[in-house]
């Protein structure tokens, strides 16, 4: 059986610039990552954090007109996928493939995650998950 850490919840937003003060300001998050431009996924995004033991949240923007993120921002951005730590990320996927998830990319190195490889599946519930090697 593959065990699939939780890591992280992605939120999609317009502009980092804009974003990154209402999760610090209003919610007491602090930048732990970034921001970067990640031009392999087409998105800049930093990661926010309040601490060990917290959720850890994505903020993704897109970086070009063609970034995969704009149809997200078309139906109000907010929330749109939950990323998993998996040891092997072929066995992760041939899992979830196996349980009628369907494969949308990847793997493919992500600059946020030191090159580690990610890959994008979508549920059979419409859950867009991230896995990403451990």
């Amino acid at each position: 059986m593959v065990k699939f850490d939780f890591h992280h919840v992605g939120i999609a937003v317009r502009d980092l610039s804009d974003a990154i003060p209402i999760y610090t300001t209003n919610f007491g998050y602090e930048v732990v990552s970034g921001p970067f431009d990640d031009p392999i996924q087409n998105v800049s995004a930093c990661f926010l954090s309040r601490g060990d033991g917290d959720t850890l949240l994505e903020i993704v923007a897109p970086l070009g007109p063609n970034s995969p993120i704009h149809l997200t921002l078309k139906k109000g951005g907010g929330p749109y996928h939950i990323c998993y730590r998996v040891a092997d990320i072929e066995a992760g996927i041939r899992h979830l493939t196996d349980h009628d998830s369907m494969l949308l990319s990847g793997p493919v190195p992500a600059i946020a995650f030191e090159m580690r490889p990610i890959a994008w599946l979508m549920t059979e519930a419409y859950l867009l998950v991230e896995l990403l090697q451990a």
